[in-house]
């Protein structure tokens, strides 16, 4: 492998727990290239936000992680506080799911572009304010040069995350964690906003984090299906969206609407819930919900090959036609 051809991020068995046995993630293991989209997939309570905040610095108090994660052969995992106040916003950007929240209410929408601009690059004031208006403008927000002096509680929560998009995307950072940047946002502008992230990110990682499996097949390279802190499944969009292994991928996807369906009825869904941090053992976190559990899933099953880099961790995996 050549120097350009090496993985941008590499996650190897990262942890994090919250305490003796109450462990959020044990063990997501990835590898990305430049211009490579990563969907992470599960409900919430399977571990696809933790994973972001620790590779962010972000993890609450109390909270400790583990393993390795490289950016660009950098070390997240165990930096220190000052070293991932560098990293944030130059080279890591972050797009949280409630930009309501995530904006600081008292401050402008371009003064918080332009802060990213100040922190991690070298334009003057007035450069700042045009590459606030443009990043604005590229993100799809109307009349940019009069809503850079917007307060967030002034717009829409769907322009408030088209902002957030902006202010993660102002420093061209080499990593981007979307955490369902979606959310607030109707199909058609989703659908915008999802070209517009594939196409600001051609030269870094867009580690995409969603529960919606259509929202997968739109924008992702390769697919990780996390459960309960588990990677249950992994491999290339398409391998795991034609052929799905898992019973748990294969209950998500199921889950999805099909508009071209004959008749419309009542879509499955998956009984039970995640189990909670403190009720996880050894074996198999989905057995209690899976139709195909037997004795031999209270033990947990490793990760292994089912066909080029498509991997499930299942002793009981899905066969047959693709669905």
């Amino acid at each position: 492998m050549t120097t350009a051809e090496a993985p941008l991020l590499e996650i190897d068995r990262l942890r994090v727990s919250f305490g003796p046995d109450r462990h959020a993630v044990t063990g997501l293991t990835l590898s990305a290239r430049r211009g490579e989209v990563v969907a992470v997939v599960g409900e919430s309570g399977c571990g696809k936000t933790v994973s972001a905040l620790a590779l962010a610095g972000l993890l609450p108090g109390g909270a400790e992680a583990g393993g390795s994660a490289r950016l660009d052969g950098e070390e997240l995992i165990g930096a220190s506080a000052r070293a991932m106040r560098r990293l944030r916003g130059a080279r890591i950007g972050i797009v949280f799911q409630d930009a309501s929240t995530a904006l600081n209410p008292l401050m402008s929408v371009g003064a918080q572009i332009e802060e990213v601009l100040l922190l991690h690059g070298s334009l003057r004031r007035a450069a700042r304010r045009r590459r606030a208006i443009e990043l604005l403008d590229a993100v799809g927000v109307p009349d940019p040069a009069a809503r850079v002096r917007s307060l967030p509680h002034e717009l829409s929560g769907g322009l408030r995350q088209r902002v957030m998009i902006a202010v993660a995307l102002a420093a061209s950072p080499d990593l981007v964690i979307a955490d369902e940047p979606t959310t607030a946002l109707d199909v058609t502008v989703q659908a915008q906003v999802l070209a517009l992230l594939r196409e600001r990110t051609r030269d870094a990682v867009l580690l995409f984090i969603t529960h919606d499996m259509g929202v997968v097949a739109e924008i992702a390279d390769s697919v990780v299906v996390m459960y309960a802190g588990e990677v249950v499944e992994t491999g290339p969009v398409r391998s795991i969206l034609d052929t799905p292994r898992h019973p748990y991928t294969t209950a998500l996807l199921a889950s999805v609407p099909d508009p071209d369906a004959p008749t419309a009825g009542e879509l499955p869904t998956i009984p039970g819930r995640v189990p909670q941090l403190g009720d996880r053992d050894a074996g198999c976190p989905f057995r209690d919900r899976c139709p195909r559990a037997d004795a031999r899933c209270t033990e947990m099953p490793p990760l292994a090959g089912s066909g080029g880099a498509h991997r499930v961790a299942c002793w009981h995996p899905v066969e047959g036609e693709a669905s």
